[in-house]
């Protein structure tokens, strides 16, 4: 073992045990603060959120996060055993034995790793939607629903990751120097085409998109997207409560596809002005150019973790000391790509509170953006109905919330808005 590959062991062994302390730490911080809060009503929410819907927040909060910490240890012990323990190197044994290091078998290893880790996440998500969310009556996905979804997304993944891993591969092998520049080109417009093509094609096959009926809503959003000058293509009604019981409204796809979508659920709850105002808040992302901004950092972050990958992948000590020995004649570049993609989170957990705190300066001032088309009051009752309906804890840790809430917290949002109403 060389030096650097004793060194880089030794930083990745760090990072993650910081890693995975930090998140354990955070997470039970969280718990004892929203539980230590759980008997009383913040001030802002008193008269409007019962006490009892309050404990119900808490508890879910509390449930929730205690079986994430679950899920971070397990996630460690099993990154862990692929890397360090071998996992890898003996996937890359069996398959180079059975396919050779060609295309062929390098997409079978980066298949195999994807395989691995979502079968150990899949009991997590189980337990999250039909024990969790059972519990405190939001999951209405049965369990057909549940893996038809998971089959649907496994054959989609398929069907587009393929040939994506494929041309990566042969851009890695065949673009020279500068493959992941080429790659990251690939990449972009592989985004920007997904965007268009999502709403259309694909969020249809998991859900039922109707066009908003309601012609009092319609001239009422209507009019605020010409106060605003936003254009969209269509107004959706999403089946969001054949699944779950939360509200949400969402902008959806690029360009000349734009559309506007609403669960369900949504519109049952709240009045129309509420709606309004929550719609002028998504508004205000794309008037202040929030999404836009995001997308330039996003492919920013990509090409430089691309070009890291296209160094890190030409040093020995980069395999070997995360457990895997690279073949002398070639074909490690599935290898590379399966280790980065494993390595890659513990390291970019330490940025996520500069990503947190980003997002929730986006989301001040998109609410200020309602508060100057609509009704400042309106979304706060919106947002009251909402907070009590998804039963978002309205108490979390202060540490908790600065490292990865990417919204501020309910008083915090309630008390900036009435200052915009006064």
């Amino acid at each position: 073992m060389t030096n650097l590959t004793l060194a880089f062991s030794t930083i990745f062994v760090v990072a993650l045990v910081a890693m995975v302390s930090t998140k354990l730490w955070l997470a039970s911080r969280q718990i004892r603060h929203v539980a230590a809060h759980r008997n009383g009503v913040p001030p802002q929410f008193t008269g409007t959120i019962p006490l009892t819907a309050h404990q119900r927040a808490a508890d879910y909060t509390v449930e929730r996060t205690r079986l994430t910490m679950i899920e971070v240890v397990t996630s460690a012990v099993v990154l862990v055993v692929l890397t360090l323990f071998g996992g890898v190197q003996a996937l890359d044994n069996a398959i180079t034995d059975w396919l050779g290091r060609g295309y062929l078998g390098q997409i079978a290893l980066v298949a195999s790793v994807v395989v691995i880790t979502s079968v150990i996440d899949l009991p997590f998500d189980y337990i999250r939607h039909f024990v969790i969310e059972e519990k405190f009556g939001f999951n209405r996905m049965s369990k057909k629903l549940f893996f038809a979804d998971l089959v649907k997304g496994t054959l989609i993944g398929v069907i587009v990751g393929a040939p994506l891993l494929l041309l990566t591969l042969w851009l890695m092998d065949r673009a020279g120097a500068y493959w992941w520049l080429w790659t990251w080109m690939v990449w972009v417009a592989f985004q920007l085409l997904a965007m268009v093509i999502y709403p259309t094609f694909i969020a249809p096959l998991f859900n039922k998109f109707e066009p908003l009926k309601d012609e009092a809503l319609v001239a009422r959003i209507e009019n605020l997207m010409s106060r605003t000058g936003f254009a969209a293509k269509g107004l959706f009604v999403m089946d969001g409560s054949r699944r779950s019981a939360h509200g949400n409204a969402y902008f959806t796809g690029f360009g000349a596809t734009k559309r506007i979508v609403f669960f369900d659920t949504l519109l049952a709850r709240l009045s129309g002005s509420e709606i309004e105002a929550v719609l002028a808040h998504e508004l205000g992302h794309f008037k202040r150019r929030h999404v836009l901004k995001l997308m330039i950092v996003m492919f920013g972050i990509s090409l430089a973790m691309l070009a890291l990958l296209g160094w890190l992948a030409q040093t020995v000590w980069f395999y070997e000391g995360l457990g895997v020995r690279p073949s002398l004649v070639g074909g490690n570049n599935g290898l590379a790509l399966v280790l980065f993609m494993l390595v890659l989170p513990v390291f970019m957990f330490f940025i996520t509170p500069l990503g947190s705190l980003t997002s929730r300066k986006n989301e001040f001032e998109a609410d200020a953006f309602a508060a100057s088309q609509t009704d400042p009051k309106d979304l706060v009752n919106a947002l009251v109905k909402l907070y009590e309906d998804n039963a978002s804890t309205l108490t979390p840790d202060p540490l908790y919330t600065a490292f990865y809430y990417s919204h501020p917290p309910a008083s915090q949002r309630i008390d900036r808005l009435m200052q915009h109403a006064a």
